[in-house]
């Protein structure tokens, strides 16, 4: 998404689920958009693992990043999180490496 759009969006990331007229989401219950949420989580999650990281949802309004050390920042929202996860880590983090992505198809099809 271009940054115009998410300046016109409003303050939720284009991600998120969002109950707004106009805007097509098939959680329009509040309880399912946070199910939703909390998918992501997880399968953010399965990724960040390989950097010795985790994220969580922190009142549904933004996410922490920590690293299994203890050090933790908040981030707003899914699109923060890869240079957040650099920043902590002190190195580049790849969700697309194609090594990583092989260690966690074998691991999800063992």
């Amino acid at each position: 998404m271009c940054s115009l759009c998410g300046v016109i969006g409003g303050d939720q990331h284009w991600t998120d689920a969002a109950a707004r007229p106009g805007v097509y989401t098939r959680n329009v219950e509040r309880l399912d958009r946070r199910r939703e949420r909390a998918r992501r989580v997880t399968a953010v999650n399965r990724v960040l693992a390989a950097f010795g990281m985790g994220l969580s949802d922190w009142q549904g309004s933004s996410f922490v990043l920590a690293t299994r050390t203890g050090k933790s920042e908040m981030i707003e929202d899914l699109g923060h999180l890869w240079p957040a996860a650099e920043r902590l880590a002190g190195r580049p983090c790849d969700p697309l490496d194609p090594v990583l992505i092989a260690r966690m198809e074998s691991v999800s099809n063992g």
